[in-house]
């Protein structure tokens, strides 16, 4: 049941000389085991033959280094043996497999079949562990360690993870531009500082490489038809995992997991209302409770996300006719920006319907006006 791992987990600053450093710490995460790195004042490099340290079952097993040692321990499993082996490289130094100055650990757990590398350079400061990648596609495993591992990732990690082999970048994804003049009689005046922070996408939204995407869920939050069905498709049966743990959602609440097999880092799940028997006041709160709550999730200082798609909320089975939720969707996302433009980068409205488009292109300038057209007097 060995998970393995490719990703740069934390940075340490080591010493490049002997002279004397204040004791640092850190700690180092990954599934199933944790590094240590100490530096002590008066410590020395590291000598220049390669140091071995081994244990036996359920064993920490420190390898004493000189800036310090690491100690990489089971979490909760049982290994029967282990083997640790560090090289330092450099000038005057034996080979090493990176040909660079720094150390390189080699741990390899016998009762797993697990095998990691461990990459500490005193050079970069950094711990890199490395191992096999997980099954996205299974529903077997830890889906909270599968998480964690994702979320560590950089972008161009991550990719070799998605579940689609083609994705949308947000540099692919036109920003909309108010037209001068063409704001008819707008409901909010011009700010010049939420320009460049919209767009307008229509296509898939499951293909978005941004750091989150909104769901329009349902109040199990398990997965169903529509836009929930496809992102729980394409995310793989992990997101139905974390969400099950999630205890379902309120209508107009949000809740956020990771996006596992999708390019989108995160998922923003949200219950729209339903107005199959038409749209009053409390249909309205509910609808414009969704994109709020979405939002202040997104940016929320945890989570950080910069660039955050929605889908049409509620317009599908639900019932709530189009050409009344685009003002309350386009209200809502106006007036959390004028608070907090500072806070996302880019918020793409995804449509998938052709009216829908039409109902965006032709509201937009209402909310998001341009610059004021000046009449010549000739």
């Amino acid at each position: 049941m060995a998970f393995q791992m490719s990703a740069q987990l934390s940075h340490i600053r080591a010493p490049t000389s002997t002279a004397l450093v204040p004791r640092a710490r850190a700690h180092y995460h990954s599934v199933g085991v944790k590094f240590k790195h100490f530096v002590t004042p008066g410590s020395l490099l590291p000598p220049k033959r390669p140091l071995h340290a081994s244990a036996g079952a359920g064993t920490n097993f420190p390898a004493s280094l000189n800036p310090g040692h690491i100690h990489s321990a089971s979490r909760g499993r049982q290994l029967s043996t282990a083997r640790v082996t560090f090289w330092r490289s450099g000038p005057g130094a034996g080979s090493s497999p990176r040909g660079k100055r720094g150390l390189l650990g080699r741990i390899a757990f016998g009762a797993l079949g697990v095998t990691a590398a461990a990459v500490v350079s005193l050079h970069t400061g950094s711990l890199v562990a490395m191992a096999h990648k997980p099954n996205l596609d299974s529903a077997g495993g830890d889906w909270k360690e599968t998480k964690d591992f994702l979320l560590s990732l950089s972008v161009e990690q991550r990719r070799q993870y998605y579940r689609t082999s083609n994705y949308e970048t947000l540099d692919n994804v036109p920003v909309w531009t108010p037209t001068a003049g063409d704001s008819g009689q707008s409901r909010y005046p011009r700010n010049e500082k939420l320009d460049g922070k919209i767009s307008l996408y229509s296509g898939d939204i499951t293909k978005l490489e941004i750091d989150a995407i909104v769901n329009a869920a349902n109040n199990t939050l398990l997965g169903g038809g529509g836009v929930d069905g496809a992102i729980h498709r394409a995310a793989g049966p992990k997101l139905k995992q974390e969400c099950a743990s999630l205890h379902g959602c309120e209508t107009g609440q949000a809740k956020i997991t990771c996006g596992y097999g999708l390019p989108a880092k995160y998922v923003i799940h949200t219950v729209g209302p339903i107005a199959t028997g038409g749209v009053g006041e409390q249909e309205r709160r509910a609808l414009r409770s969704c994109y709020r709550n979405s939002l202040e999730t997104a940016t929320a200082s945890q989570n950080a996300v910069r660039s955050l798609a929605f889908p049409c909320i509620s317009t599908g089975i639900y019932g709530y006719p189009p050409e009344q939720a685009v003002h309350e969707v386009l209200a809502t996302v106006r007036e959390y920006l004028d608070e907090h433009h500072d806070k996302l980068d880019r918020v793409i409205f995804c449509v998938f319907l052709p009216t829908d488009k039409e109902l965006y292109l032709k509201n937009l300038p209402l909310y998001f006006p341009g610059k004021a057209t000046v009449k010549s007097k000739l």
